[in-house]
């Protein structure tokens, strides 16, 4: 089979059993029965920290198998499988003690397997094709939800309701990625609440002075935070354009409680 410890996947490198508790990598299992696909899957998820692939696998079979000799943190399915339906994988991880997350990649758009998917417990569903970013914000978010399942510290009702609702401690201090600064996450936040309608990068680049390039990143930290949902508007050539919109929830990084509406 593809993708387990001590046997090259396909990428041609050898998979390693993950380590697990806070703070450590996040191992990835990668489920794909195309190779191709599987390959870029792979490179994409190895762009994003603190992920890495443990192994990839091309059938239903092998990713029981690979799961069970790599033990990763995440599993990335795909529906279509030539052996079995992807989330009938699922109840078998669980039925031989596996306590794995699973995110859906595929293309399936039926109601019945999105409804699947939620019933089985998927962290997220993310739908063919896509590209990096797409793949990224969902990475990340799952990152910051899987740290604070870890560090939870249950001693009241209040803790488990803050785990069931994905909502932060609120006596927790709000942490930026590495290189981002609050008064420019404060700067972008604002000018994202009061625009009129949607935002692209560039606009807002020209509204608050920063380059294009900062807007962005702080933008889809953003929407990985859950504060901006993104939409793609589609031109006459060229990749479509992202433009995000303030959700209504503050982040906490931005205005100071006197001066929020």
């Amino acid at each position: 089979m593809t993708g387990t410890s001590g046997t090259p996947d396909a990428t041609g490198t050898a998979g390693a059993p993950a380590s697990h508790g806070p703070g450590a990598a996040i191992g990835v299992l990668v489920v794909d029965d195309d190779f191709m696909v599987a390959r870029v899957h792979r490179a994409f998820v190895e762009r994003v920290e603190p992920f890495r692939v443990v192994g990839v696998a091309g059938t239903g079979e092998e990713a029981l198998a690979a799961v069970a000799e790599l033990r990763p943190d995440l599993v990335l399915l795909d529906l279509y499988l030539p052996d079995v339906f992807g989330l009938d994988v699922i109840p078998r991880l669980r039925a031989a003690g596996h306590d794995c997350d699973v995110m859906v990649i595929s293309a399936a758009r039926e109601a019945d397997a999105v409804r699947g998917a939620v019933r089985h417990g998927v962290v997220d569903y993310l739908l063919k094709p896509f590209e990096f970013e797409d793949l990224r914000v969902r990475l990340e978010r799952y990152a910051v939800q899987r740290g604070r399942l870890l560090g939870t510290v249950v001693r009241s009702q209040a803790d488990v309701d803050r785990v069931l609702a994905g909502a932060a401690p609120t006596a927790a201090a709000p942490v930026l990625p590495k290189g981002m600064s609050v008064e420019t996450a404060e700067l972008v936040e604002r000018t994202l609440r009061e625009a009129d309608g949607t935002l692209s990068a560039s606009e807002c680049a020209a509204l608050t002075g920063v380059s294009r390039v900062s807007a962005r990143r702080y933008l889809e930290h953003f929407h990985t935070v859950g504060t901006a949902e993104v939409s793609l508007r589609y031109g006459v050539a060229g990749r479509p354009e992202r433009r995000y919109r303030f959700r209504g929830a503050v982040t906490g990084l931005a205005l100071p409680p006197a001066a929020r509406p």
